[in-house]
């Protein structure tokens, strides 16, 4: 096995065939998994190593292991991301006073109201707004939702990807089927439980005074983190290009008619259907051409899905915002950044174009890449590193040696936490603090006794040694449904 092992800045891969590793002693990336990972990627048009992150793991229905980056020169790989791109984690600035148990046990209860589990199917959109929210992303949800437009600069990419080049919104109107339209009106910018949570928190400890300033942090303040997926339409075009692992009874038989109708029903000539069988039935998953009739068709797709995921959590985000205005009396609410960790993206690498896969990692973008009058434009994109409901979380922004990651960080730290909590690296809060913790039933919520923090900081120890993310401040949560 060839790997490039990070241990600290300054160290670069000599090959981009070979996995560039960030890892270090008491953190170190399971080499069974590495394994893997690299004869995936042997024949893999690679534009630049692969990178791994902290909190590198490999669940059983994915294709890939979490928290990884692969750029690739001139084919779009969906099968290196998850079957649902766009699922991210966002966090709100709240201006309000610390809020009593029994005002956050109303807001958990009016959450748990708006965001349902089971989550029903009643229609939140028309299939006009699902098709506006597949072509205009963020943009259709603030208007929709009157969110303030300045919002938008907190979203990576505005929250809106350009489908003009692969054919705009009219080809988008027939390319995709009449089904996944339908079942994107569902179910938008609901929560769910699983990993996915909404956590009151509050700022412990600001690292960077400049940088929290700018991005409307303080110490002793109020935050809101969310971790929500991208909707319904994500999981229907993650679906319809390639087999995947991950897929419900009912979402199987769906696809059992959709996929053929639409891509074997819809072929124009005996060699294009061949060509789709080939790619999109059987069990190899090889890369889509990006400049061919297939991959331009399928970048539209792409594009769509990550649009409507930006749109679906800025639902998330109003919805959230209105409930805590009403039951904590506040102020003044704020994004503060809301970032993808499951995406496909072109971006520039190494002077040329390439299509960016990340899996359960999120964008770290340096200040030059936005606007000089923005708050990014100023310190650098902000990152989000989650722990667990019964641990800390950081937010930091992008630091100087993020190319080398391919401007990547993980999205977390779950597992690092666990590992180190079964190896005994790591046992409770000494203070001991704890969490309110609220369920999807009307059970009474429990307190969770907080860990100390050696997991997350492990993780964000790497990510900051090596220059990958500079942090900016560290939450702690008081309450979290899930």
């Amino acid at each position: 096995m060839d790997i490039t092992v990070i241990a600290g800045p300054g160290t670069s891969g000599p090959s981009s065939a070979r996995p560039r590793v960030f890892d270090s002693e008491e953190l170190p990336a399971d080499p069974a998994i590495l394994e893997q990972l690299e004869g995936e990627l042997r024949d893999t048009d690679l534009a630049a190593p692969p990178v791994v992150l902290p909190d590198f793991h490999h669940k059983s229905d994915m294709e890939m292991p979490s928290s990884i980056a692969v750029a690739t020169t001139g084919t779009i790989r969906p099968t290196l991301t998850s079957s649902s791109v766009n699922c991210g984690m966002a966090l709100i600035a709240l201006d309000t006073d610390r809020p009593s148990d029994e005002a956050i046990a109303s807001f958990y209860r009016e959450v748990r109201t708006r965001y349902p589990d089971p989550p029903g199917w009643r229609r939140e959109l028309t299939r006009e707004e699902s098709l506006l929210a597949g072509a205009d992303g963020a943009r259709f949800a603030a208007e929709r939702y009157g969110m303030d437009p300045s919002a938008l600069d907190r979203i990576e990419e505005g929250g809106r990807l350009d489908v003009g080049p692969y054919g705009g919104a009219s080809r988008l109107r027939k390319e995709l089927p009449w089904l996944s339209w339908e079942a994107a009106r569902m179910r938008f910018g609901t929560i769910g439980p699983s990993n996915h949570f909404v956590e009151l928190q509050v700022v412990e400890e600001i690292f960077d005074e400049a940088a929290a300033s700018r991005l409307g942090i303080s110490e002793g303040q109020l935050t809101l983190q969310y971790h929500a997926g991208g909707g319904l339409l994500t999981g229907q075009v993650g679906r319809l290009f390639f087999r995947r692992k991950k897929m419900s009874k009912p979402l199987r038989l769906q696809m059992a008619v959709a996929k053929p109708l639409f891509h074997l029903a819809s072929a124009r000539s005996a060699a294009e259907l061949r060509r789709r069988y080939a790619l999109y039935f059987r069990d190899a998953a090889p890369g889509v051409p990006v400049e061919s009739a297939e991959g331009q068709r399928l970048m539209l797709a792409n594009a769509a899905a990550m649009n409507y995921g930006f749109a679906f959590r800025v639902a998330t985000y109003a919805g959230l915002t209105d409930i805590a205005r009403r039951t904590f009396g506040l102020r003044a609410a704020s994004l503060v950044v809301d970032s993808p960790h499951n995406s496909i993206y072109e971006e520039d690498v190494n002077g040329r174009t390439a299509v960016v896969h990340r899996h359960n990692s999120c964008r770290a973008y340096p200040a030059e890449r936005f606007a000089a009058d923005t708050a990014f434009g100023e310190v650098g994109q902000a990152v989000l590193v989650p722990g667990l409901a019964r641990t800390s979380s950081y937010l930091g922004v992008a630091g100087a040696e993020a190319d080398r990651s391919l401007h990547s960080a993980c999205h977390g730290a779950g597992t690092v936490i666990d590992q180190f909590e079964r190896d005994g690296r790591s046992g409770p809060d000494p203070l001991g603090r704890s969490t309110l913790r609220f369920r999807y039933d009307d059970g009474a919520p429990q307190r969770m006794p907080h860990s100390d923090d050696r997991g997350v900081d492990a993780a964000m120890s790497v990510l900051r040694v090596n220059g990958l993310v500079r942090p900016v401040a560290r939450m702690r949560p008081l309450a979290v449904l899930h």
